[in-house]
């Protein structure tokens, strides 16, 4: 009777969890029902609180509306062939140690008459006037002994004329003659353009015309080795050979970026310039057809950790000065070797590209405010900007047989315990170019170049210069205790 009486109480205490359960489950159905507030407006107030998601459902509207501001280009440049003839026999061995290969072959026979044929290209710009000036890449159109535009009706095509161009920033200002007043591309704020906003492409991708591809911003200021002004805006939207010089267009409708390179083996990797970039430049490029820059007649680097440490810096910010140059506006302000430059105009330097960035930026004869840190010691200095010319323009080092170098400066000569203050040494060799083939390694000093003393980065450039690409260089190197003479050969 006991087992039956507990039995019946399990079964009633089950029933009346069914019961239950199936009433909280219909609650909860009907009011998901009848709520005023839809499922997926609720997962956006999650992601966003305040804010809906703003995916666009279609570019379509977009696309009608900016498609004849943007224009396909194609180019016609003249190109000589070398002539050189090729042995019948095929390299390699014997022909190669026996008879020096296809050089036998040319000595022997002469070599054949030059051969000029035409090269054509294609590119992408975009209309920002209404009498016709483009804004396109500089390598679209350097060089192009005919430049062709046709607009986004396909029904004409206008020969154009290159008014400006920078290949330091790879931007070119073209302009055409139309029969009839041009719809404009309105420029947007490439700064406010924010990582993870939608972006479109419209361009002329391997020759198909008007092609439209979108994604979002990846990433900004990227640097990618492109030129001493790199600020890249990185974005997935498809980019392919035809797009560059054309438009990125933001979902507003301006132009945040012109479209520029791409990452020959990454997919969804795609650069292009900021368009407040290109906007600063346009006045120069329309009046002069040049673009003048700000000169500070400095040699920079980075501050490493190390350095930082060395030198008693807190962090590893800002720009540490390598060489004053001498009569130049850094040296007239009062700035020394040594010194880091941390603060522009109020503005922190992070590191030496964002430092040759601001000073680019400055108008020739402005006066700019500094903080540096002088031997331990905080310092404001005030420099007048001078204009940057070519001539002015240090190279990197690399164009010299394959190797980077910098002058010695105290810092660098106590973090690495060398005794020598002269000379320059050697930051970096490339796989494979002549430096790397003599032997000669980052941390070697050069003391000599052709038997001439190198006493700074100046003496350096100066006499790599007068031996010339086409000549081989003697060097005198200390490595350590030891000093050793290197020939170098083209």
């Amino acid at each position: 009777m006991k087992e039956n009486k507990n039995r019946k109480t399990f079964m009633m205490f089950l029933l009346a969890f069914l019961v239950a359960f199936f009433l909280v489950s219909l609650v909860e159905v009907l009011r998901s029902a009848f709520s005023p507030v839809m499922p997926d407006m609720q997962l956006s107030a999650a992601v966003a609180p305040g804010e809906a998601a703003r995916t666009p459902i279609s570019f379509a509207d977009l696309v009608e509306k900016l498609k004849p501001c943007v224009v396909n280009i194609s180019t016609t440049k003249s190109v000589r062939a070398s002539g050189m003839l090729r042995s019948p026999f095929g390299g390699g061995e014997p022909f190669e140690r026996y008879f020096g290969g296809d050089d036998f072959f040319n000595r022997f026979f002469g070599e054949v008459p030059q051969r000029e044929f035409k090269q054509k290209s294609l590119g992408s710009g975009f209309i920002i006037s209404h009498d016709g000036y483009i804004f396109t890449n500089n390598h679209v159109v350097e060089q192009a002994d005919k430049i062709l535009v046709k607009l986004s009706d396909g029904e004409k095509e206008y020969e154009a004329k290159v008014i400006g161009k920078d290949a330091k920033t790879d931007i070119a200002l073209i302009k055409i003659k139309p029969d009839k007043s041009l719809p404009v591309a309105e420029i947007g704020d490439s700064d406010r353009l924010r990582v993870g906003e939608w972006v479109m492409a419209i361009g002329n991708p391997f020759g198909l015309e008007q092609t439209v591809t979108a994604g979002i911003v990846s990433a900004k200021g990227r640097v990618i080795g492109a030129g001493p002004y790199d600020n890249f805006i990185q974005t997935d939207a498809s980019i392919n050979p035809g797009n560059s010089g054309g438009p990125l267009f933001g979902m507003d409708g301006k132009v945040v970026g012109i479209n520029t390179a791409i990452i020959a083996q990454g997919q969804g990797i795609g650069f292009a310039i900021p368009i407040n970039m290109a906007n600063r430049i346009l006045p120069d490029l329309k009046s002069k057809g040049e673009v003048s820059r700000g000169w500070l007649g400095v040699s920079i680097q980075d501050v490493t950790e190390d350095i930082a440490k060395t030198i008693k810096l807190k962090e590893p910010v800002g720009a540490l000065i390598a060489e004053v140059f001498e009569g130049d506006p850094a040296d007239k302000a009062g700035l020394k070797a040594g010194d880091v430059i941390i603060d522009v105009n109020d503005k922190p330097v992070k590191n030496s590209h964002e430092l040759l960035m601001m000073v680019a930026g400055f108008s020739v004869g402005e006066k700019v405010t500094m903080k540096v840190i002088h031997e331990g010691q905080e310092k404001h200095l005030t420099v007048v900007i001078s204009e940057r010319k070519e001539k002015e323009d240090r190279p990197a080092g690399n164009e010299y047989y394959g190797m980077a170098v910098q002058p010695i400066t105290p810092e660098i000569a106590k973090h690495l315990g060398v005794s020598e203050r002269s000379g320059v040494i050697i930051a970096g060799v490339q796989e494979g170019s002549p430096a790397d083939e003599a032997g000669i390694r980052p941390q070697d000093i050069i003391l000599q170049i052709n038997r001439v003393r190198i006493n700074s980065l100046k003496d350096y450039e100066r006499e790599i210069k007068k031996a010339g690409a086409k000549e081989g260089v003697l060097l005198l190197i200390k490595r350590g205790r030891i000093t050793t003479f290197v020939p170098l050969r083209p």
